[in-house]
This record gives structure tokens, C-alpha cells and sequence, in this order.
């Protein structure tokens, strides 16, 4: 979809608490296109209020599975970022978001781009 959000003139920009260097390991990881930001001890998240810290048994098991958290956010605080999408108008006003504390729940690229038509 992120062809055709461009089309509508908008730009898409991911903001991630990992390491630059991890930020954009991924972004190449997953061929992403667009730009990826780093949001080193999530400090733009914090002001957005979305930060979150991990469950002790949630740590467990990332570091079961390998996920390394710690070492990827740069820090021992284990907070990560609720997901979230904002569509912000031309003003740099927000005029829709999108959160939910599942994270496997995230805004369609469809209803994205009916958002993006509504401006």
C-alpha cells in the first residue's frame, strides 16, 4: 500500500525504540522503503503517553525465544512502545489515531488511505 499512499501525497514514517544501527538493520532486513526513525529510550513515545514496560514473565520469554530487547533499545528498561498509526494533516495536526495494547491489532493500510482521502 505504500505505493499508493504516496500517490495521496503523504509520506509514511516508522519511529522505532531500537538503536539507529538496529533501526535500520531492519528497515534493510525487510526491504522497507520508507524512512525508519530511531526513538532512542523512547522519548517521543513517552510524550505521546504509550510507553509501556514489559511484564518480568514477558522478559522470560523473549529471552527464551532470543528476543534480545535490552540490547536492541540500547538500554535495560525493557519499555517498548504501544502500537500506534497517526495520520497528520499538512497543519501537523493529528486528525486520526490508531492504538490498541495488542499488538498483533494495527491499523489496515486501507483504512489508512480512507483517512488520507478524508483530509
Amino acid at each position: 500500500m505504500y505505493p499508493a499512499i504516496k500517490e495521496a501525497g503523504a509520506s509514511l514514517i516508522a519511529i522505532s525504540p531500537m538503536l539507529p544501527d538496529n533501526s535500520l538493520s531492519m528497515a534493510e532486513k525487510h526491504g522497507l522503503t520508507f524512512d525508519v526513525l530511531s526513538d532512542k529510550g523512547n522519548g517521543v513515545a513517552a510524550q505521546y503517553g504509550i510507553v509501556f514496560r514489559l511484564a518480568d514473565e514477558m522478559i522470560k520469554l523473549y529471552d527464551k525465544f532470543g528476543l534480545d530487547v535490552a540490547g536492541a533499545n540500547g538500554d535495560q528498561s525493557f519499555e517498548l512502545p504501544v502500537p500506534a498509526t497517526y495520520v497528520v494533516n499538512s497543519d501537523r495536526h493529528i486528525t486520526y489515531a490508531f492504538l490498541d495494547v495488542d499488538h498483533t491489532l494495527r491499523m489496515e493500510p486501507a483504512d489508512i488511505l480512507v483517512q488520507l482521502n478524508e483530509l
